[in-house]
C-alpha cells in the first residue's frame, strides 16, 4: 500500500513501490521511480526523471532531479539515480547530468547531510557520507565509503578514492588518495585514515602498509611515477596498496599534496 498525503502532488508518470509514504506538500513531478518502503518527507521535490532505491528517507525541502546548473546544458534527457537505504536530510540538493555521461549517481546506503549538494554528472559510490554543507561540484567521483566533512568544497573532475576522510572545511582542488586523510588550512593530505579503516575491520597488517605507502607517495621526495614505482616494488602485493597504485596511474588532476 502506497501512503501519499492530499495535499502532495505526483505525477501520473511516477512509479512508486509497495509501502512508499509521500509527505505533505511533496511533489514528485515527471518520470519518477521509487522503491519500496521509501519515505519522501514534506515539501521535497522530485523532478524525474530520478530513480530511488528501497528503504530511501528523503527529508523536508530535499530537492531531486532538477535541471543541472551548467551553461552548457542543452536540455538533452537526463537523470539521477539513488541506490537503497541512502539518507537524504534536509535542503539537499542533487542535480541530474549532461550529455557527458547522461547521469548523477549516489550509491547505496548514502548519508548527506543537511545543506549538502551534489553537481551533475558526480558519481558518489556506496557507503559515502557527505556532511552538512559539503559541496560537490560537477563530474566529481568520491570512492566507497569516504567521508567529506562539513562546509567542504569538492573542485570539478576531482576524484576522491575509497575509505579517504575529508575534513572540515577542506578545499579539494585535486585528487586524494584511497584511505588518506585531509587537513585544513591549507588543505593538505596529513596521513591515512586510521580510525576509518579501524571501524571497518582492516587489519593492522594492511594499516601498517598503507602507513609505508603514504610515507613513500609523500614523504621521500619522489614524483608520482617514481612513487608507483617503488610502491609496486615494495608492496604491490598488498590489495589495498594496489587500490593506491591504480588511482594513482589513472589521475588527470594530479594528488592533493
Amino acid at each position: 500500500m502506497v501512503d501519499i498525503h492530499r495535499t502532495a502532488i505526483v505525477d501520473s508518470h511516477a512509479e512508486l513501490g509497495e509501502g512508499v509514504v509521500v509527505g505533505p506538500y511533496a511533489i514528485i513531478g515527471g518520470p519518477a521511480v521509487i522503491g519500496a518502503g521509501t519515505a519522501i518527507g514534506p515539501h521535497a521535490v522530485l523532478e524525474g526523471p530520478v530513480a530511488l532505491g528501497e528503504k530511501c528517507r528523503v527529508f523536508s525541502h530535499a530537492v531531486l532531479g532538477t535541471i543541472p546548473q551548467d551553461l552548457k546544458f542543452e536540455g538533452e534527457e537526463s537523470d539521477v539515480t539513488i541506490g537503497d537505504g541512502t539518507t537524504i536530510r534536509e535542503f539537499v540538493t542533487i542535480n541530474r547530468g549532461t550529455k557527458a555521461s547522461g547521469t548523477t549517481k549516489v550509491g547505496n546506503n548514502c548519508l548527506l547531510m543537511a545543506y549538502a549538494h551534489v553537481a551533475h554528472d558526480c558519481v558518489l559510490e556506496d557507503n559515502v557520507a557527505l556532511a552538512n554543507c559539503a559541496q560537490v561540484a560537477g563530474h566529481v567521483e568520491i570512492g566507497e565509503f569516504a567521508f567529506v566533512g562539513g562546509l567542504s568544497a569538492v573542485h570539478q573532475f576531482s576524484h576522491i578514492g575509497k575509505h579517504a576522510y575529508i575534513g572540515g572545511m577542506s578545499r579539494v582542488s585535486q585528487d586524494v588518495i584511497p584511505y588518506g586523510l585531509t587537513a585544513s588550512d591549507p588543505t593538505r593530505v596529513a596521513g591515512i585514515n586510521v580510525v576509518g579503516l579501524q571501524r571497518c575491520g582492516f587489519p593492522v597488517e594492511t594499516r601498517t602498509a598503507l602507513k609505508r605507502a603514504y610515507h613513500i607517495i609523500y614523504r621521500e621526495d619522489l614524483n608520482t611515477a617514481q612513487a608507483v614505482e617503488r610502491l609496486e616494488a615494495e608492496l604491490g602485493q598488498v590489495a589495498e596498496v594496489r587500490d593506491v597504485i591504480d588511482f594513482l596511474k589513472r589521475t588527470k588532476r594530479g594528488i592533493l599534496k
